[in-house]
């Protein structure tokens, strides 16, 4: 008789370790390959430079799609995109009740119903400080602080033990929206002998405490007092506490407030249906604020990163329908800079200098603060939760080991420097990586999902940086040319040149082709692949290009 092996407490993250964003963490019960599982979180990332056309990223989950019969369901912490947002493109490869506080909920049935084809996902709405059990796990959320409402802590409590997973957090005196962070409860929580901590590590390398929201009034205040004429800021939609900051600097001022953007008024949408904001008049429209004096109106723009389609960018452009900014208005950025953005933020803020506005960032005042725990921070939370383990994730390497670090020095025995796709055994005994799971990343690409360094996003990025050219021969059945081949060039070569361009491939294919062989001239592929040859060694010597390639063989 063959004994059933006993059970193991599982930790599995899909994303948002070694890097910052899309955020999938798993706790497993059972062994590696018969447990049932837990999600918290799925979120998104964005795409770059180096994934041309596409704007979202989402984490390849084929490992619990191919164990979805043991997934019992996904936990959201809060409503910031890199932790529910790729649940409208994944959930139905998952197909488990997903369970939410109201904010959190009222925010995914918006993404739901805006960015994908009608899917009926099973939200559990749960309320704040919920208690709830979802099979072998009782969970309890706690509420902490963040730059968003109903940002939860997650407490599991497991046949093994408590594990505490924060989310995304930080301790705010002062927040200008939620309650202040519960000490006691946390210390009567870490009185529990907790087994783990899993916890954000963002901010690791930032020394002291992150800042109260409500300290940015004041300075807000001030500096939009000091502009002449309109004003613009642009911050993370998903702020709200900085809707509500911005709209009483404003006021003070004697400005109306408009906000220009979708996903703001999603947000403001989901915020004043859950109850938050409703104290606050409605904001404008931008249709509602053409006839305001320009000393008289702050328009709340998305685009703080930066993004193409936002509305900022539009506006730096001059392109947007229903808002315009003239020299001597002013742009407050009322954001950090996410790494991998810099760029992109750097052309906002040249495009609007040069259309001769006035650009006031982090760089020149205090007009944000993190929603992530600094060090002190950190160090207050292993005192108050003093787990045995230190699991950092939400990080890049540098910051999961600098996590691991500050663990260490808070007398914590035991820490998991993780990576996606590494299955841990954090109980019984030492904790340690048991197993590797397959993952990886995946491209939205219009209504599909495709991998990134898959050969879809391959030969899109070759034609980028190397153009593109499709050439037709027809050819007899002896392989000679019957006509002068058809040739296309695409990012090759303008109007004015490209009948020179045209003319030397044509001759450089045809010299390719006289050298074959009769049996070669005769085959279709080895006459394709000696012209397609003959192209791109011509382009590299006159453009220093080598195209992507493609050669249609006609035979009459």
């Amino acid at each position: 008789m063959t004994l059933k092996p006993e059970p193991q407490l599982l930790f599995l993250p899909l994303g948002g370790t070694e890097e910052i964003g899309m955020n999938v963490n798993c706790y497993g019960y059972g062994t590696p390959g018969d447990a049932d599982w837990l999600m918290i979180d799925l979120g998104i990332t964005f795409g770059d430079d180096t994934t041309p056309s596409i704007e979202v990223i989402v984490p390849d989950v084929q490992y619990m799609e191919k164990n979805r019969d043991r997934l019992l369901g996904i936990v959201l912490t809060h409503g910031h995109e890199d932790h529910l947002g790729a649940v409208p493109y994944l959930w139905d490869k998952l197909r488990c009740p997903v369970y939410a506080s109201p904010f959190t909920a009222a925010l995914l049935r918006r993404k739901l119903a805006y960015d994908t084809k009608p899917v009926k996902v099973e939200i559990i709405e749960l309320p704040m400080n919920a208690k709830f059990d979802i099979g072998p796990f009782a969970l309890e959320f706690v509420t902490l602080n963040h730059s968003m409402p109903e940002p939860n802590a997650i407490v599991l409590r497991t046949p093994f033990g408590t594990v505490f997973h924060t989310g995304d957090w930080k301790f705010d005196p002062d927040p200008v929206l939620g309650p202040v962070v519960d000490f006691d409860q946390l210390r009567e929580i870490g009185d529990e002998n907790v087994l783990a901590l899993v916890g954000d590590s963002t901010n690791v390398f930032v020394p002291g405490t992150s800042g109260s929201e409500a300290s940015l009034l004041q300075n807000l205040t001030d500096l939009i007092a000091a502009c002449k004429d309109r004003v613009a800021v642009t911050c993370f939609a998903s702020n709200v506490a900085r809707l509500k900051t911005i709209y009483h600097a404003a006021t003070a001022n004697g400005r109306a407030v408009c906000l220009v953007g979708s996903s703001l008024w999603r947000m403001d949408s989901a915020a004043r249906e859950t109850g938050y904001l409703t104290d606050l008049p409605k904001f404008l429209a931008p249709e509602q604020a053409h006839q305001i004096p320009r000393k008289e109106i702050l328009y709340i723009c998305t685009g703080s990163q930066g993004e193409p389609r936002a509305a900022l960018s539009r506006i730096a452009e001059g392109d947007h329908k229903l808002v315009a900014l003239e020299p001597g208005d002013s742009v407050i950025f009322s954001s950090r800079i996410i790494p991998g953005n810099e760029l992109a933020i750097g052309r906002i803020h040249n495009k609007l200098v040069q259309r001769g506005l006035h650009v006031i960032s982090t760089n020149d005042d205090e007009v944000h603060v993190s929603g992530h725990p600094a060090q002190d921070e950190l160090i207050r939370m292993y005192q108050l939760i003093r787990p045995r383990i230190a699991i950092p994730v939400h990080g890049e390497p540098r910051h999961l080991a600098k996590h691991i670090e500050i663990a260490q020095a808070c007398q914590v025995p035991e820490a998991l420097m993780m990576h996606n796709g590494a299955m841990a055994r954090i109980a019984p005994g030492l904790p340690e990586i048991v197993d590797e799971v397959p993952v990886g990343r995946l491209a939205v690409d219009g209504r599909r999902l495709v991998p990134i360094g898959g050969q879809v996003l391959k030969e899109r990025s070759r034609v980028l940086n190397g153009g593109a050219v499709v050439v037709t021969l027809v050819v007899d059945d002896e392989g000679k040319m019957v006509d002068e081949p058809q040739i296309a060039l695409h990012g090759l070569a303008d109007d004015a040149e490209a009948v020179a361009v045209r003319e030397r491939l044509a001759d450089d294919i045809e010299d390719a082709l006289d050298v074959l062989s009769r049996a070669d001239r005769r085959d279709d592929e080895a006459l394709g692949e000696s012209a397609r040859r003959a192209v791109r060694r011509s382009l590299r010597d006159t453009h220093g290009k080598q195209p992507m390639t493609s050669i249609h063989v006609v035979r009459l």
